[in-house]
């Protein structure tokens, strides 16, 4: 079913609102909106088991659209669906360009159920409209709306019929819808039945009414700017269904519209004409590269062995050396730091013996084994004269045998003084 064109209130509306049926023609008119509707009800019917008459079938159905011989869509041409048990939906607002040129969309419908497929053609002949581009056009944005609800037919006469109380022209069609997430917008939060907001544009024969320019004031400008909501008389006359967003209504009036396709005037930063692409002849000349070897390895390679040789110099025979230092320093430093090395010499010597007891200071006053006490010894019951200083472990009873290993931690006590070293 083409419903064709739509009155509403003795105003045309030029919106094409169609039903897919088999392969079908439309005819929209260029820079207005044009609404094809795929309806899931036509399509289950496609798919085995047939239905009877009067059985209900839910099955998820998903469309893919796209030009025929083409991956995609034209660019003028969008496509949504919400979920696979709602309706899919082809919109947008054809160009003048596409004008004559018939369009061919392939329509595949899948159902997710049992994984058939079905395929339809849109063929889509654009005409040219008499009063395209309408001279005054404006562009709203509803907060309340996602653009699914407002493709419907009825919601968008019902937004069409407001606008033209408060505007009042003679003809006035939807040229385009778009998301708000086309242009930017953030995806809402999933509370409260948030929606992401539509951009209606609309275009009309008449110059905008008092009201729509109440935006341009500047107490208006300055509550905008202060994210404030504008003070706005017509307001209440979209408010009881639809929610405006007036600080983002643009007003565009073609009469004044300076065109754009102008005669481009070359200068700076266009590039002359240079005619037809030349490819290279086939046959190249041979080049040389040795001396980009050069310049690209050779001189580095060089400068680095270079300051590597330089750095050799200074660091192995720069140095001062042991008899500099030595004519530099103190002689009495000398002396001191030569007996303090003879000294550590001997006792590094000493620390090798390992056949030297240890002191009867360090031995046990109880034995390890049998835990008898070990009789003291008494300077009388010896000859002081013929006592060593330091006694081995055969003279004593009951001696312990000493670790070797722990011998080799023992350093004698010393005393250093005056460049000697005494022993105790």
């Amino acid at each position: 079913r083409n419903h064709g064109a739509i009155t509403l209130n003795n105003w045309l509306l030029n919106t094409v609102y169609c039903d897919v049926h088999s392969d079908h023609t439309v005819y929209p008119s260029a820079g207005v909106l044009f609404v094809h509707v795929l309806e899931r009800e036509y399509f289950k019917g496609e798919f085995p088991p047939y239905p009877k008459p009067g059985e209900m079938n839910n099955d998820p159905i998903t469309f893919n659209t796209n030009l025929m011989g083409y991956p995609d869509r034209p660019g003028w041409l969008r496509y949504i669906q919400r979920t696979p048990y709602s309706d899919g939906v082809l919109y947008g607002s054809p160009t003048i360009d596409s004008v004559g040129r018939p369009s061919v969309i392939e329509i595949t419908a899948y159902n997710r159920r049992t994984f058939e497929t079905a395929r339809h053609n849109l063929i889509i002949n654009i005409m040219a409209a008499e009063d395209f581009p309408l001279p005054y056009q404006a562009e709203f944005f509803i907060k309340n709306m996602n653009v699914e609800e407002m493709l419907a037919s009825e919601v968008l006469g019902d937004f069409l019929g407001a606008v033209k109380n408060v505007w009042q022209p003679e003809k006035l069609n939807a040229i385009n819808i778009t998301s708000a997430l086309d242009r930017g917008g953030r995806v809402p939060l999933p509370i409260n039945n948030m929606k992401e907001g539509v951009y209606v544009m609309v275009g009309a024969d008449a110059t905008f009414s008092s009201c729509l320019r109440e935006v341009e004031n500047p107490q208006n400008q300055l509550r905008c700017s202060q994210e404030m909501e504008p003070v706005i008389t017509c307001d209440k006359k979209f408010r009881t269904q639809f929610q405006i967003d007036w600080c983002k209504i643009s007003l565009v009036d073609k009469t004044q519209h300076v065109s754009t396709y102008q005669e481009v005037v070359r200068g700076e930063g266009i590039l002359p004409d240079g005619g037809e692409y030349k490819p290279p002849s086939e046959s190249l000349k041979s080049r040389d590269y040795y001396s980009d070897f050069l310049i690209t390895l050779a001189v580095p390679s060089a400068i680095a062995l270079v300051l590597f040789l330089i750095l050799a110099y200074i660091m192995c025979c720069r140095r001062e050396g042991v008899e500099k230092r030595n004519m530099q320093t103190p002689d009495i430093q000398l002396v001191h730091h030569s007996a303090i090395q003879k000294s550590t010499k001997e006792l590094r010597e000493m620390s090798k013996n390992r056949e030297i007891a240890w002191p009867l200071s360090t031995l046990p006053v109880f034995h390890p084994v049998t835990g008898e006490i070990v009789p003291p010894v008494h300077p009388d019951s010896y000859d002081n004269t013929s006592m060593p200083l330091m006694q081995t472990q055969q003279n004593l009873p009951h001696q312990t045998q000493i670790p070797q290993q722990q011998t080799e931690a023992f350093l004698l006590p010393s005393a250093f003084c005056g460049g000697q070293v005494f022993q105790s």
